[in-house]
């Protein structure tokens, strides 16, 4: 595709880039920025890559981010990944390189770039950077095993072990070709899924506390004060929002997660489509895997009565 030879050629061209992804990361943000940034230093060692964004604690065992200053971008390449709006790429200096790429597996709501790679049936973005990978390879592009480690972590993240629809032939092919690769599975696994003694409390918690409407919906409402007694902060909450996604009858379902100037909402859905919903409230995502803000506690019954509409027109 047109697209994917442009961008093998920018990297080629240029000898400064700068990788970003979007806040509040997951493994696909970490994978595919991280990995491409293994497979291009590893393919042409004199470039000067580096990748940036705010941190996540539960994420490091994955990559540590670069310091890049404000002079580092002059001349330079910034792609960005797995981010379908600029409003939510972490570190907001992505416009101050000479060229702009954006590669996301996200509806395309957000056009931003010089170059545009959207590919909303891939299951992840890592899955894309393999891809990228594949048709770079006669072009002297080449992985090694810690990207191989990244780019499969990527695709377990987003894929949830595989399990969700978006897993498709080819996710399970670029899977089989990466686990070729020397890296420690186990390990891997560990460091995404292992929670900390307080996660597991807050998850038994919800486990306890939840109510599901008889439309198949059910939201979850963490205030301040329940995160403080758990000793849990806001981005943690993310390890424990598909928590409800096995129980029976559970067609959709929001956390509302109160932060100091925003209410944070992540929604998940096993069939009603659910990024239209999010989109309304400051927000966007997968058809089954969205986020939204909101201001008041009052909004919050706007979303719920949304998202219970959708669940009530839902039928297998």
């Amino acid at each position: 595709m047109q697209h994917i030879q442009s961008i093998i050629q920018a990297i080629k061209e240029y000898d400064t880039i700068i990788i970003h992804r979007h806040v509040r990361p997951d493994p696909d943000a970490y994978g595919s920025q991280a990995g491409l940034k293994e497979m291009i230093t590893h393919s042409f060692p004199s470039k000067q890559v580096y990748i940036t964004g705010e941190e996540d604690p539960s994420l490091l065992f994955l990559a540590d981010m670069d310091d890049v200053t404000d002079d580092t971008y002059q001349n330079a390449l910034v792609i960005v990944c797995d981010t379908a709006n600029a409003g939510r790429i972490s570190d907001q200096r992505y416009h101050l390189g000479e060229k702009l790429i954006k590669i996301d597996h996200h509806p395309n709501v957000d056009e931003y770039g010089d170059v545009m790679w959207v590919d909303t049936a891939a299951s992840s973005t890592s899955e894309m950077i393999y891809d990228l990978y594949l048709d770079a390879r006669d072009e002297d592009f080449v992985i090694n095993d810690e990207a191989a480690r990244l780019l499969y972590a990527g695709i377990v993240g987003d894929t949830g072990r595989f399990l969700f629809p978006s897993s498709t032939k080819k996710t399970f092919q670029h899977a089989a070709e990466l686990v070729t690769y020397n890296f420690d599975r186990p390990s891997l696994y560990d460091g995404i899924y292992r929670i900390k003694d307080n996660i597991a409390r807050l998850r038994g918690y919800i486990l306890q506390n939840f109510k599901r409407l008889d439309s198949g919906m059910s939201t979850v409402v963490l205030t301040k004060e329940m995160l403080e007694k758990f000793g849990v902060n806001p981005m943690e909450t993310g390890q424990l929002v598909g928590v409800l996604g096995d129980i029976e009858g559970m067609k959709a379902w929001a956390f509302f997660i109160e932060e100091e100037e925003l209410i944070r909402v992540r929604l998940r859905s096993k069939g009603p489509v659910i990024n239209g919903i999010a989109a309304k409230y400051d927000g966007g995502g997968h058809p089954m895997a969205a986020g939204a803000s909101i201001r008041t506690w009052e909004q919050m019954e706007h979303v719920v009565q949304d998202l219970d509409e959708a669940c009530r027109g839902f039928t297998d």
